[in-house]
């Protein structure tokens, strides 16, 4: 009698782990986004002739696909650092790629690719070129620019200021912010008429909380003679910022040299909002972590999230006893990073002793 419950102790013990196993693979397969960067919708086009070669033109697709990944991931100063980037190289970091559309117009063809790339192996050639990504996180934000001219001591807002009717023209695939401009009202147009000679220290609260939005960037220009100073107030991710930039010798009376001060603030934009995703991949730790195994969701939603998480190099489950799951995770960071990060992902884990318990 005792061996029959010892064997239908272990025969228990068994089938978990079996449908754990399952559940595993079936949170890998749903989650292989997650072990990828996603390029959709790159769109090429090529007169139809005798010489005609589709692979070549994929193969095009592949290096546009390549350099729309550096552009939304790195930094303007490391992106030149891949430009010469082989194609073969390129070739070897792809998962997978599909046709989306391919189609003959008036003897020219056309052709829309979608590519995956490998993500440990982007991050693998980010780290031999001491490059530091970061992931390509899209995000709105209120965007409210002000022209203020001390020559003529004036102040634009809203369709009187061509940086704000211009401001959402020529946005490119790759840019990761999206803006929110506001509305021309004229109760906000009159608040800021009012503060108009202490914009510098006013924080723009009643305007900003019409929008319901937490993150926003202030642009005050300041147009002195050909001189332009921009004070940049930024708030992401409930962390605010100031930020001021100066452009010698630029006349943003004139539409071209204004489009190049849009230009140049996108981009900075886009630079300061990367720098606050970077991953450090020559900083590894490893942590030993243990969950209770009686419930398969919750491992499952506790892998799902070390999948979709760009900061964990690699995990792995290395022991498991009949009340515990013990994982091994390799994590681009500190160890409060990765408890900040979990604490926001509502997990909590006791600390005191080398194996880290989830509470």
């Amino acid at each position: 009698m005792r061996f029959n419950i010892k064997f239908f102790n272990y025969k228990r013990l068994y089938i978990h782990f079996c449908i754990l196993a399952l559940l595993n693979i079936f949170f890998s397969t749903e989650n292989i986004q997650a072990k990828t960067f996603l390029i959709n919708d790159i769109e090429i086009s090529t007169p139809f002739e005798i010489n005609f070669d589709k692979n070549k033109i994929i193969d095009e697709g592949f290096i546009q696909a390549f350099n729309r990944l550096v552009l939304s991931t790195l930094q303007t100063q490391d992106q030149k650092k891949l430009s010469k980037t082989p194609l073969g190289l390129i070739k070897s970091m792809i998962e997978t790629f599909s046709i989306k559309e391919e189609k003959f117009i008036d003897e020219v063809y056309y052709l829309s690719l979608n590519v995956s790339f490998n993500k440990k192996k982007i991050l693998n050639l980010m780290e031999k070129k001491n490059i530091f990504l970061s992931p390509p996180v899209e995000k709105n934000i209120f965007f409210l620019p002000i022209i203020v001219d001390k020559d003529k001591d004036e102040i634009s807002i809203f369709s009187e200021n061509y940086i704000f009717n211009n401001w959402n023209y020529n946005n490119q695939k790759y840019h990761l912010l999206r803006y929110i401009l506001p509305n021309e009202d004229l109760d906000d147009f009159n608040l800021i008429k009012k503060y108009s000679k202490i914009l510098e220290s006013y924080n723009f609260n009643e305007i900003i909380k019409k929008y319901n939005f937490n993150d926003y960037i202030i642009s005050i220009i300041f147009k002195e003679n050909n001189t332009i100073k921009v004070l940049n107030k930024i708030n992401f991710n409930h962390e605010e910022d100031l930020k001021n930039i100066t452009f010698q010798n630029l006349n943003i009376d004139n539409y071209k040299e204004a489009d190049k001060l849009i230009e140049s603030l996108k981009s900075f934009y886009e630079n300061y909002w990367k720098s606050k995703n970077e991953i450090n991949t020559s900083v590894k730790i490893s942590l030993t972590i243990s969950i209770n195994n009686n419930d398969n969701s919750e491992i499952s939603k506790f892998n799902e999230i070390l999948d979709d998480t760009d900061l964990v190099y690699n995990y792995y489950i290395y022991k498991f006893n009949n009340k515990n799951i013990f994982y091994k995770i390799i994590f681009n960071g500190s160890p409060d990073h990765f408890l900040k990060f979990m604490k926001n992902k509502n997990y909590e884990f006791d600390i005191q002793n080398k194996i880290w318990v989830v509470k």
